[in-house]
């Protein structure tokens, strides 16, 4: 099984807020202590947090379901309760959190210690102390806490890479990883050897440093999902150089014109911004016996056709040209922008024209068909599950809300009589005319 896993969906879920407590004074030689119900503490977040230690996302292979702790209740006396903890959820850099209903990016983590707030703890509920007023000094009101935010989040790991290398299977991208670095990626003597990226940092003589890429081979049709490919051109999304390695030698019986061709192709087709990176032709195996001639040939077509690139030959096996290759890279990166993953959104100068519009209503009314009424919507639902069932005067206040939204009314104009039932959330009660 490969240990390699760069997509997956996760749960999470912040913590409910505290509720709020009904309670008085009840000192001796104190007659009129009035109220003293605390507040309840603030839900934990669920943060994401960038732990460099970490390559993969194979930490949410068999856990995908982080809930963070919910608040303390309120207590008497006026105290209020604790506030929970966060819930730190460590992850590699390079990682994209995105909303899995609908895609939205959250957070872009690629910084040592960079935090981003998931969901959000819900706010503690208020105490009675809170509702008191000269014409209620001794309210039984109390509010419950606030649910915490709960969605499903997709994290996507783009490896975090200055320098690509691409081409077709077995044309010795792992080989030049481990000659010009310290990484020791699988090599064999047959197609898809290399299964996951692989990363290494690469030394120039002249002093500069940069992280090389090798990824799986490319095969026609990889945009589309053909071959291993696919899985892992997301990764070369980040890097700001390519090398596209060919094999010269043409010993796998492949033409190296229609390799280099066939290439681009599928990185256009997947992303058309990767054909806007700096891109390096590196001819690879120029040991072999037919590579001499098939680069003149490959040279003398691409000249015909137009194609303007820089080309180096080298061996990886024998390690002929790689400081000039390497050299030349860094110095590319120098000057090479960065190519962010997502679009700022630019604000175009519009003119507006400003009019008094009704304000958009915070609920929906609907019929079943046994004829119970339906009243939905985020801020009905938040309204109900923060309201303390157990005291008549938090009822009358929730059904007041209710009266103030224009819920009663709108009711009674889509035709609901009395004794019909009304179901918010899993709450239901009888409608009065």
């Amino acid at each position: 099984m490969s240990m390699f896993l760069d997509q997956v969906k996760v749960s999470v879920k912040a913590g409910k807020g505290g509720d709020g407590m009904v309670a008085f004074r009840r000192e001796k030689y104190i007659p009129d202590g009035g109220p003293a119900g605390g507040d309840g503490g603030l839900g934990g977040d669920v943060v994401f947090v960038v732990d460099e230690g970490l390559r993969t996302l194979m930490d949410f292979r068999y856990n995908r379901h982080f809930r963070a702790e919910h608040g303390e209740n309120g207590m008497s006396k006026g105290m209020h309760g604790r506030g929970a903890k966060t819930l730190f959820v460590k992850v590699p850099p390079g990682t994209i959190v995105k909303e899995a209903d609908n895609g939205r990016m959250i957070a872009d983590l690629v910084e040592h210690g960079q935090e981003a707030v998931v969901a959000r703890g819900g706010r503690g509920g208020r105490g009675n102390i809170r509702f008191a007023s000269p014409r209620n000094p001794a309210p039984e009101i109390a509010e419950n806490g606030e649910p915490g935010d709960e969605l499903d989040v997709e994290l996507e790991l783009k490896v975090l890479a200055d320098v690509g290398l691409v081409g077709f299977p077995s044309v010795g991208k792992s080989t030049l990883l481990s000659v010009v670095s310290q990484a020791r990626p699988k090599i064999g003597a047959y197609h898809f050897t290399t299964l996951v990226p692989n990363l290494g940092m690469v030394q120039t003589e002249d002093g500069h440093s940069f992280v090389l890429a090798d990824m799986p081979g490319l095969i026609e049709g990889a945009s589309q999902g053909v071959g291993l490919g696919i899985e892992f051109l997301r990764h070369i999304e980040r890097t700001r150089v390519l090398l596209h390695v060919i094999d010269m030698s043409g010993v796998e019986g492949r033409d190296p014109v229609e390799d280099y061709y066939t290439i681009n192709k599928e990185l256009e087709e997947y992303d058309l911004k990767l054909r806007e990176r700096p891109q390096i032709v590196v001819a690879n195996k120029m040991d072999m016996p037919e590579s001499e001639e098939n680069l003149k040939k490959f040279k003398k077509e691409m000249a015909d056709a137009g194609e303007e690139f820089e080309l180096f030959e080298i061996s990886a096996l024998s390690q002929k040209g790689l400081n000039q290759l390497m050299n030349r890279t860094a110095a590319i990166l120098e000057t090479a922008p960065q190519f962010p993953l997502y679009e700022e959104e630019t604000e175009k100068e519009e003119r507006v024209l400003y009019k008094f519009t009704p304000e958009n209503k915070e609920y929906m009314i609907t019929r079943e068909p046994d004829g119970t009424w339906v009243v939905s919507g985020d801020k009905v639902v938040k309204l109900y599950q923060m309201t303390n069932f157990q005291f008549d005067e938090s009822i009358m206040r929730f059904s007041r809300q209710l009266r103030g939204m224009g819920i009663d009314q709108e009711l009674r104009d889509k035709g609901a009589k009395g004794g019909d039932t009304v179901r918010i959330d899993d709450f239901e009660f009888d409608f009065v005319e």
